[in-house]
């Protein structure tokens, strides 16, 4: 142990004589274990550039790219929100709702939800035989009771254990399964004056 201590002082020593203290001044550059990327290689804006095909440094944005900050996050279409708020959903969806977008929505959930939430939205899905047994139960009447755009929203960003699928499942697809888990829960809590007058006998 005497032994390790004097190795340890001398080499601290012989570190701090070498690299100095921190806010020493000296017309020497520093010492770099790491450059911390202080000198990547990089190209100047309007140098030419043999990577691309138009050989410019300088590109135009990619196609369909969205600056932070800018409208795309204040539009109720994009987020579920208005107002900016982090908690003002918009109570009902902000597209159409035709059959196309239903026809949409099951395949979607068919692909992405029914998994876990089941073919109800019950919660039920084959996962729960793997011993995952907390899953929402899309029937729930808190869930029924919460705006179109906090479902948007946690298909979006996810909530307790449930991952976001921002990433994979486009705005469009989001809504329509929005509105895909809308009628599953009004197929199971409709009643007969949810139906057109000529069917309700």
């Amino acid at each position: 142990m005497r032994y390790f201590l004097v190795i340890f002082i001398l080499t601290s020593l012989g570190v701090f004589l070498i690299a100095g203290k921190q806010g020493d001044v000296s017309r020497k550059p520093p010492i770099e274990i790491f450059d911390d990327m202080v000198r990547q290689v990089k190209f100047r804006p309007q140098q030419p550039n043999r990577f691309f095909e138009n050989e410019r440094t300088s590109q135009l944005k990619v196609e369909g790219t969205v600056a932070r900050g800018s409208a795309y996050e204040d539009s109720p279409v994009n987020t579920g929100k208005f107002g900016g708020g982090n908690t003002n959903f918009v109570s009902a969806i902000p597209i159409a709702v035709t059959g196309t977008l239903m026809t949409r929505g099951a395949e979607r959930y068919a692909i992405s939800c029914k998994v876990c939430h089941g073919a109800l939205g019950d919660g039920n899905g084959v996962t729960k035989k793997f011993g995952m047994g907390v899953v929402g139960n899309l029937l729930d009447p808190v869930i029924v009771k919460q705006p179109d755009g906090q479902i948007f929203n946690t298909i979006t960003h996810g909530r307790n254990l449930m991952n976001g699928y921002g990433a994979n499942i486009t705005i469009q697809d989001r809504w329509a399964i929005v509105a895909y888990v809308r009628a599953l829960q009004r197929a199971q809590f409709a009643t007969a004056a949810d139906l057109p007058a000529e069917l309700r006998k």
